[in-house]
């Protein structure tokens, strides 16, 4: 039988047709669904700045399945389901991006830091510690040494905080000495009222001081601790020395600092300190201390009463009024009584401490904000005065 070559010839362009249309019909294919994931990816960033998360959510798991492989969009949804409290759903999403052996180094740090944070919201506190830790040498070390001072802090594990401040401090991330002392003072706090151990809750106090020689808390507690032993010498010893190292503390000192002077014969250096503290700043309790060292050194009742009245001309003070009302001359009228109490109550919440990075106020002085936990963050100084 004869072969005929014409039919050879003749399916040549029709297969060549067919592989462009197929050809066609892939990239057609690819295009549209090339258009379709973008399409759904704006569509949930729309949603989202709308604060429509629901439906953000929904658009972004509908771009996650048409490209299973973009990490960008994981990362968008697991944010997007921590931020609606759906934890557990944001901890699949980010532990899903870890095990991926094709997932970039930068990106892999970044969903480390963000199961982390997972965690965080999650409260668990033992796991988001281990995470944060395995963040060490990577471009979020900084913020997970932060973030893992802050659980310490609030956990009141002090020496893993010093332990972590100091690292902040040798890698050059700030001066983290005046929280070292303050980690001190709570552990010697801690020595002193659970285990009833004087000895090293001083040794603790002192080591505080050499660590921040210009933090008032350390001098003020081993006075506190030193008097209670009937040290006063040293005890005044300590307070008088905040002059130099920490002047802005003595308002909160100053009638202990008399009360002390009193029983160790230095009245006279207690009365200096307190005076040049005075003349540097108008404060209420260095007024009233003032007042006190005058009694204790003899000088009559109308004659020491004076000084609230001075202070008064120089600042208009409710503190300063109810205190100066609260002494004998007055106290046998009739009025008195109603008058005092009248002022006392006006006067009561000028008395208060405010911190001021919340505005927590506190009828005593706190070193760390029971509100933010922001240390060191109250004035020394009554709202009055603020």
């Amino acid at each position: 039988m004869e072969f005929d070559l014409g039919w050879i010839l003749l399916g040549i362009p029709i297969v060549f047709a067919l592989g462009w249309l197929a050809s066609r019909l892939d990239l057609r294919q690819l295009r549209i669904e090339n258009r379709q994931a973008p399409k759904a990816y704006f569509k949930g960033l729309n949603y989202l700045l709308n604060e429509q998360q629901d439906q953000a959510i929904d658009a972004f798991i509908e771009a996650v399945q048409g490209d299973p492989d973009t990490s960008e969009l994981h990362f968008a949804l697991g944010n997007l389901f921590r931020r609606r409290g759906e934890v557990e759903r944001a901890v699949r999403v980010h532990e899903h991006l870890l095990r991926r052996a094709d997932l970039s180094d930068s990106d892999r740090e970044r969903a480390q830091y963000a199961l982390a944070q997972d965690f965080l919201k999650a409260g668990l506190i033992d796991r988001a510690e281990d995470a944060l830790r395995q963040l060490d040498g990577t471009r979020h070390q900084e913020q997970a040494w932060l973030t893992l001072l802050a659980l310490q802090e609030r956990a009141r594990d002090w020496p893993e905080a010093a332990a972590t401040a100091r690292r902040l401090q040798q890698a050059g991330l700030g001066d983290f000495s005046g929280r070292l002392a303050h980690y001190l003072c709570e552990q010697a706090d801690q020595a002193l009222n659970r285990r009833k151990d004087a000895p090293a809750a001083r040794e603790l106090l002192e080591l505080a001081i050499r660590e921040a020689p210009g933090s008032a808390r350390p001098r003020i507690q081993l006075a506190g601790l030193l008097a209670s032993q009937d040290h006063m010498d040293q005890a005044f010893e300590q307070l008088s020395q905040l002059d130099a190292h920490a002047p802005q503390s003595i308002p909160l000192i100053a009638s202990e600092l008399v009360r002390i002077a009193q029983r160790t014969d230095q009245l006279p250096r207690a009365v200096d300190i307190l005076r040049h503290s005075y003349a540097v700043t108008l404060a209420i309790d260095v007024a009233d201390a003032l007042v006190q060292a005058d009694l204790a050194g003899g000088v009559p009742l109308q004659q020491a009463r004076e000084g609230y009245v001075r202070h008064m001309a120089q600042e208009p003070s409710l503190i300063a009024a109810m205190r100066w009302l609260s002494h004998e001359p007055f106290a046998q009228e009739d009025a008195h009584p109603v008058v005092q109490r009248s002022i006392e109550h006006a006067a009561r919440p000028l008395t208060r401490y405010r911190c001021a990075a919340c505005g927590f106020e506190a009828q005593g002085y706190f070193w760390q904000c029971p509100g933010c936990q922001a240390w060191e963050s109250f004035p020394p100084r009554r709202i009055e005065e603020l």
